[in-house]
């Protein structure tokens, strides 16, 4: 039997350890570092590169999401959009608002157009619909507040939900149908 001070001797030598508490301050340092990358604000996407088909889709925030798409049938479209809360409508459950005008375009509406105070671009009363919900303050029914109509619908209804909203309100009279 071979004394353990041969046996020693014939093994390779070992490289030294580092001490636990150097480990420790390097893990820690990595730790750091990812942290600080990963809190670094976000380069841009070029428009070439957000085009390109083989990127994945960008998460969608509230804001680019709409309150309904066209495809409800119109009595929801209103009721989601929240207009029943402030204007009166007819045919709409629950649309007994006070805050708005009434939604009565089929007679209103041309003399909204004629209204010497009107500073839109609208030719039809479509079009003064549209306008009304896009860029809300361009046009305020005299006797009503300022700053009330939100101005955020134009983002959060879809261009069909406008079109079905226009065709429906300049539909409606004061009389009843």
């Amino acid at each position: 039997m071979k004394s353990s001070a041969s046996e020693s001797s014939s093994k390779p030598p070992r490289p030294p350890r580092l001490s636990e508490q150097a480990l420790t301050l390097m893990v820690i340092g990595l730790v750091l570092l990812y942290a600080l990358w990963m809190l670094r604000t976000p380069s841009p996407v070029s428009p070439s590169l957000s085009s390109s088909s083989s990127l994945p889709a960008l998460a969608l925030s509230s804001e680019n999401i709409p309150l309904v798409t066209g495809e409800e049938p119109v009595i929801e479209i209103f009721t989601r959009a929240g207009c029943p809360v402030c204007h009166v409508i007819p045919g709409i459950p629950g649309a007994n608002g006070q805050v708005g005008p009434a939604l009565v375009l089929g007679s209103t509406g041309a003399q909204r157009l004629a209204d010497p105070s009107y500073r839109g671009t609208a030719r039809t009363v479509h079009e003064y619909i549209v306008e009304s919900v896009v860029e809300s303050g361009v046009f305020v029914v005299p006797g009503y507040p300022e700053r009330t109509m939100p101005v955020w619908y134009g983002a959060k209804l879809s261009a069909l939900a406008l079109e079905k909203i226009a065709g429906y309100l300049e539909s409606q009279t004061d009389q009843p149908q």
